[in-house]
């Protein structure tokens, strides 16, 4: 396996950054997509329990709709894929009892040897620290972020979106009904050539103020 370089991965961290307006005429291809949404899937999650479904919306009469769930902002509309992600809306044993046996299965092992596993899953859940929708949604920022990093790598422009309405969302994409609600949005694509925030600096505090080495 050959692994990036630190120069490659910094260099790709600078080149990034929260694309606001996208060329709508170019398109992801299907070979660099794939990586993409298995890069979204590889993504760990507290116990394993992958409290999400990733949306990802090409339809242009969809995207249509967006801007206008989205404060206005035309990200959504212009770009290649708009991956909305969602979180459970509530999750139990027979959540758990999926991913026991989804273990068993990929790691070729008895369920019974899994016993332990289950039991603290579930005892988590029945007693959490958390509301299950708070939990859920922590998990699904950290998909946001590996996929944001991994599109950079690949020469993918991003924008990540809080600014959207939820339930509109929703609404349009039909997420609720399958048991999961939108968290948050991001577009992939490619930057248009006349948005200016490509060109401004990465304004960020210094290494040794945000760093705390102990």
């Amino acid at each position: 396996m050959t692994f990036a370089s630190p120069d490659h991965v910094h260099a790709a961290m600078q080149w990034r950054y929260a694309t606001k307006k996208f060329d709508a005429s170019r398109k992801i291809d299907e070979p660099t997509w794939s990586v993409l949404e298995k890069c979204l899937v590889l993504t760990p999650s507290s116990f394993g329990m992958q409290p999400w479904k990733f949306f990802v919306v090409t339809d242009p009469a969809v995207k249509e709709q967006l801007p206008e769930a989205s404060w206005g902002q035309a990200q959504p509309r212009d770009c290649s894929h708009m991956v909305v992600l969602a979180n459970r809306t509530s999750a139990g044993p027979a959540d758990v009892d999926r991913l026991v046996e989804r273990t068993a299965l990929v790691r070729n092992t008895d369920l019974s040897k899994l016993a332990g596993l289950r039991k603290m899953v579930v005892g988590f859940l029945e007693n959490p620290q958390l509301p299950s929708n708070d939990w859920a949604a922590k998990q699904v920022y950290i998909a946001l972020g590996q996929f944001m990093a991994c599109a950079a790598m690949l020469g993918i422009d991003t924008c990540p979106m809080e600014g959207i309405d939820p339930a509109r969302y929703d609404a349009i994409l039909g997420i609720q009904q399958q048991g999961y609600q939108t968290c948050v949005g991001c577009a992939a694509g490619y930057r248009a050539e006349d948005d200016k925030y490509a060109q401004l600096a990465k304004v960020r505090f210094p290494v040794e103020e945000v760093i705390g080495r102990i």
